[in-house]
């Protein structure tokens, strides 16, 4: 008799008439608005003019979404392209798949336009949307725990999570439990966002110094909690191809921290108000 566990959702997705209300897409909208609203917060308490969050997201939000599907697509291309499968899924995004490295890097090039468009420095306002950043990433991950996807191995402890069988991979279609993988990241992303927000307290980091930090911690997090799956990866040299993703991002956070470390005690980035106007630098 298995006397704890977590269970597994018994449905992902209600309906509203002929419209599907899928709980992976509410967690994906509801880690944007937490993110935005984070976001302002910490913008408006250096002196910026909240709209302007709202008027990068403009650009940012789609262009994270766009790039987080074309990552997932082309790192598993198998998965949609071949013999027998169905190419018209890989538009399927409410199935699942999002690949936070793609979301980062196309969400920070539609960030870019909308800072151009504001007068904004682009890594004045990473440092201001870090921690909300990873809080977005909290919160969506738990849409994979509606769509019982991307667990991670058979596991007796406590807090091992109920797979239905239809979810299983081959393989593993008589064993009930899994590593919660989804809910350690949340958690560990929950980490990564108190530390920045006690670092950018403590030290007042800036020039893209905050959102380095918040690459560094989450891919070491990101680092074990991939280990840990069991999903379809593909792999080179013996590791998932989102291990050598989030080393070569490791490293480069870890460049740019030593590249800047002299880099100290700077002005804040956001606009000087003069006379009810406002002059960005």
């Amino acid at each position: 008799m298995v006397l704890a566990y977590l269970p597994s959702p018994s449905q992902g997705v209600w309906h509203l008439g002929p419209v599907p209300i899928r709980a992976y897409a509410l967690c994906i909208i509801a880690g944007i608005f937490a993110a935005l609203w984070l976001t302002r917060r910490r913008w408006a308490a250096r002196g910026g003019e909240p709209d302007d969050i709202a008027d990068i997201a403009v650009w940012a939000v789609p262009f994270g979404l766009l790039g987080g599907r074309l990552y997932h697509v082309i790192t598993d291309p198998e998965l949609y392209f071949g013999a027998g499968r169905q190419p018209i899924r890989a538009l399927y995004v409410w199935d699942g798949g999002l690949g936070i490295p793609g979301a980062v890097a196309l969400g920070a090039f539609g960030a870019w336009l909308g800072c151009r468009r504001r007068g904004i420095k682009l890594a004045d306002f990473a440092d201001v949307a870090a921690p909300g950043l990873v809080l977005a990433q909290a919160m969506g991950r738990w849409g994979n725990y509606f769509n019982q996807e991307l667990f991670g191995g058979p596991t007796a402890l406590p807090w091992k999570l109920l797979i239905d069988p239809a979810h299983r991979p081959p393989g593993y279609e008589n064993i009930a439990f899994y590593h919660p993988t989804f809910l350690y990241e949340s958690l560990w992303d929950l980490g990564v966002m108190a530390l920045l927000l006690w670092i950018d307290r403590r030290h007042q980091v800036r020039h893209g110094r905050l959102f380095a930090c918040y690459v560094l911690a989450y891919t070491a997090g990101r680092a074990w909690i991939e280990a840990l799956r069991i999903d379809h990866a593909n792999h080179f040299l013996g590791l998932r191809l989102n291990d050598w993703v989030s080393l070569a991002l490791f490293l480069a956070a870890a460049l740019y921290l030593f590249a800047t470390r002299n880099r100290q005690g700077e002005a804040d980035p956001s606009e000087t108000k003069t006379g009810g106007t406002s002059a960005r630098r």
